[in-house]
């Protein structure tokens, strides 16, 4: 159910073609919640239809892409949706029920998969603090960028403890730890 109120928050903060939309997923939105191309332009249908919505009128001109605004409903649809009573979600993650799986029939293999996950969360940590530094100078203090920056912390915090835990992982399963991005000494 989130994927409308992710669209419904990007056109909030910038009214956009299906298009730009799918490219800001990819830029910021993605890290947290993603969606294909083909998911996004029929979620705009449907909101769109259910009149939260609609397309900013423009000349016609072949080839001419749509671009959408938030109307009221979908704007007061979005401020319903966060003020709502949620649970936190288990994690679900193949890697954990791998290591359980390798407790029981033996590790062959698992090391090099802990490795490649490692190097992936370390990347992601360089770009989430890369973005941080140039996206959140001490100078931006308003309200609204406290709280994009929360989540971005948010997402500092994850990648934090996942590189901690796979190094623990690897340390686990008797394997050397380095701080380059392969994970070896």
């Amino acid at each position: 159910m989130s994927l409308p109120h992710a669209i419904l928050t990007a056109l909030l903060e910038k009214p956009s073609s299906g298009l730009e939309l799918a490219r800001r997923f990819d830029k910021s939105i993605g890290y947290f919640w993603s969606a294909t191309h083909q998911q996004i332009y029929r979620e705009l249908g449907r909101l769109e239809k259910a009149g939260l919505i609609r397309a900013l009128p423009a000349a016609p001109a072949r080839g001419q892409k749509k671009e959408y605004e938030v109307l009221p409903d979908g704007r007061a649809a979005l401020s319903a949706w966060v003020a709502e009573a949620g649970a936190p979600r288990p994690v679900r993650d193949p890697l954990l029920l791998r290591m359980r799986a390798a407790a029981v029939v033996g590790t062959a293999g698992l090391a090099e998969e802990i490795r490649r996950h490692l190097d992936l969360h370390r990347r992601q940590l360089a770009e989430y603090r890369a973005i941080e530094e140039r996206d959140f100078p001490p100078e931006r203090d308003s309200a609204e960028d406290r709280l994009r920056h929360v989540v971005l912390r948010g997402g500092i915090g994850l990648e934090t403890f996942w590189t901690e835990w796979l190094t623990e992982a690897l340390t686990a399963v008797g394997e050397p730890v380095g701080e380059q991005g392969n994970g070896r000494a």
